[in-house]
């Protein structure tokens, strides 16, 4: 069963857009310097690929079935709670790696602004 027209070529550029969006993060990895900056590019651009791509799959499932298909919800909803879960975790590994390392590193925060006085 094929999609109409107009509804194929949204869902084309929808995923052709998401590709797009996912190089330039590939590319923001090659050549940024070190690891936290590297960091940004796929963290944001994988979130923003996700959704052109949930969307892309509303509208294909959508005009393909009998109604609006938002069962598709579920996988950018798990998406968008993990990813920045995960970008965290990473980055704290790292920073304690480097702090492990004896690299020159801000040091790290602590709950009271001032240490008690004695």
């Amino acid at each position: 069963m094929s999609l109409p027209p107009i509804p194929e070529i949204i869902v084309a550029l929808l995923l052709l857009c998401s590709g797009i969006v996912v190089l330039i993060a590939a590319l923001g990895l090659w050549r940024l310097p070190d690891f936290f900056s590297r960091m940004h590019a796929p963290a944001l651009a994988s979130t923003l690929a996700a959704w052109l791509v949930t969307f892309g799959s509303i509208l294909h499932f959508s005009t393909r079935g009998a109604g609006l298909a938002l069962h598709v919800w579920l996988i950018i909803i798990v998406l968008s709670i993990t990813a920045p879960v995960t970008t965290i975790v990473l980055a704290r590994a790292a920073l304690f790696r480097r702090r492990r390392a004896g690299d020159d590193l801000p040091p790290p925060l602590s709950t009271t602004a001032e240490p008690p006085a004695r």
